[in-house]
């Protein structure tokens, strides 16, 4: 996935602007109205589309939109809401274990700073991340699998893991700029720059891309 040819400043700002030109609209795809329901919403997008999502949070959030009516669940009934989501034995063990968490520890209210987050079952940086600069405006980056990929083919930030590229991304992107530049990503990553087959041929933004100057689709770095 990484390439080795660092994006110049110049190259780095072109590209943000850009991004920002072709997404001005980009906003998150998941449906939510409180912050809890987002959170749950996004515990769920793991390994699963963000439409199947939103299609079992529809009916998910008309009765257990809150932690309070969450608990009142068993593991097993909740299994039974979420189950096209994927791995929803483990979900909803975190689900309930995170609501009883927001109960208990954070008085029924969603934490809102990034290290809180973490405490929560289920929570990881990138969940954590998305929480914070979504639900309570925070200045953060989210790295997932398109952020991942779309900034280490550009070369706006390179790196092995998310939280590598994560800290590229918070030296290259203005801090104003990062919950806005995490939803360009994905944007691009979703319309353009696919995991497989990526379409270069399109892309406005090749000119300043290492992985299209290094061939593109037909590079035998491509993963």
């Amino acid at each position: 996935m990484c390439y080795n040819t660092p994006m110049k400043k110049t190259d780095k700002t072109a590209a943000l602007a850009e991004l920002a030109t072709l997404y001005p609209d980009a906003k998150p795809a998941l449906h939510y109205t409180t912050p809890y329901e987002l959170l749950v919403a996004v515990i769920l997008s793991a390994q699963c589309t963000d439409e199947r999502v939103n299609i079992v949070t529809a009916k998910l959030f008309e009765k257990y939109s809150t932690p309070q009516a969450m608990v009142t669940l068993s593991q097993k009934e909740l299994e039974k809401y979420i189950f096209s989501c994927g791995f929803y034995r483990m979900k909803a063990e975190h689900i309930l274990s995170a609501s009883r968490d927001i109960l208990e520890k954070f008085d029924g209210k969603v934490p809102d700073t990034v290290e809180s987050l973490m405490t929560l079952a289920g929570v990881g940086k990138k969940t954590a991340n998305v929480v914070y600069s979504v639900a309570f405006g925070g200045a953060a980056i989210a790295v997932d699998t398109h952020v991942f990929r779309v900034s280490n083919r550009l070369g706006l930030a390179k790196g092995d893991t998310p939280l590598a590229v994560e800290a590229g991304l918070c030296k290259a992107i203005p801090k104003e700029d990062w919950a806005k530049a995490h939803h360009w990503l994905i944007y691009h990553g979703r319309r353009v720059c696919h995991s497989q087959r990526p379409a270069c041929d399109v892309c406005t933004l090749c000119g300043l891309c290492d992985y299209y100057k290094k061939g593109g689709e037909k590079s035998p770095s491509k993963k």
